[in-house]
């Protein structure tokens, strides 16, 4: 299972990633406001690496659900300096959280090496962006807009739905002059899915690779994780995102997306290292 990434072909077959979470933001669920400093971002995305962070995944907009935009200009504003800095301080892969294709554009030229758009590159101008680089892409399955999204969501099959979107990303992709082999797949939990929806999700996870592409989870520290264990304390959420971690992993996905990354990184080694 090889993930093309910049010119480095990596191989998910055996070592799966861990991505950390830098949010430049205000409003982030979890962390907002305490990295919209650029150098509190810088070292807080260098002190993740050394936790065992592989990408570090730097995103300058909010898609809590209910989030308001940001405009074009001061997503640039916050991220860029963040991602030119990183490129030069570590050799961890740096990824681009954003649905602007302007916001990806000027993240790869400042050395950002994944796209990774909750979107799932709907946006034919995404495309034409992804096209001209050699970026990892990360395609996401988000039902409505982050504003709207947990607003009733409601699926008649939420695994086929998602599957079926995934196959129309990666024929559209296809179309666009891009090799899927450099896509990864999001079922996208929490976004326009309820906590059943989540939970069947979870369930059907080896379903959910379309054309054997690899599949990345973020689940961490979300609210369906506080509702299945009776607490709205956001630190009571770290340990069940490190069962997930193990549990995903053991179930095919290659990727792990969350904030803490020391227990993840090591609860993705052990369920490796037992399942040989």
């Amino acid at each position: 299972m090889i993930w093309p990434v910049s010119g480095n072909d990596i191989d998910l077959s055996r070592r799966g990633l861990v991505m950390g979470i830098v949010n430049v933001t205000p409003d982030s669920f979890s962390d907002g406001g305490l990295y919209l400093n650029p150098a509190l971002a810088i070292d807080h995305a260098l002190q993740l690496v050394r936790e065992g962070a592989d990408i570090l995944d730097v995103g300058g907009e909010s898609t809590r659900p209910g989030a308001e935009p940001v405009d074009e200009d001061e997503e640039l504003r916050r991220v860029i300096p963040v991602i030119r800095a990183l490129r030069d301080q570590t050799k961890a892969l740096l990824s681009i959280d954003t649905m602007k294709p302007a916001v990806a554009r000027a993240a790869v030229d400042a050395g950002a090496h994944i796209i990774n758009d909750v979107t799932g590159l709907t946006d034919p101008r995404m495309i034409e962006v992804a096209a001209s680089c050699d970026a990892g892409l990360v395609v996401m399955h988000m039902q409505g807009a982050p504003r709207t999204m947990q607003q009733q969501p409601c699926y008649d099959d939420v695994v086929a739905e998602v599957r079926a979107f995934f196959e129309t990303r990666l024929r559209a992709l296809e179309d666009g002059g891009i090799d899927p082999a450099r896509v990864v797949l999001d079922p996208g939990f929490g976004f326009g899915k309820t906590l059943d929806h989540n939970l069947a999700l979870l369930r059907a996870l080896p379903a959910l690779r379309v054309r054997e592409r690899p599949l990345l989870i973020g689940v961490s520290r979300k609210s369906m994780l506080g509702k299945i264990i009776g607490s709205e304390r956001m630190e009571d959420r770290d340990w069940p995102t490190v069962a997930l971690t193990s549990f995903a992993r053991e179930h095919g996905a290659s990727i792990v997306r969350v904030h803490d990354v020391r227990p993840n990184a090591e609860a993705m080694r052990m369920t490796e290292a037992i399942l040989g």
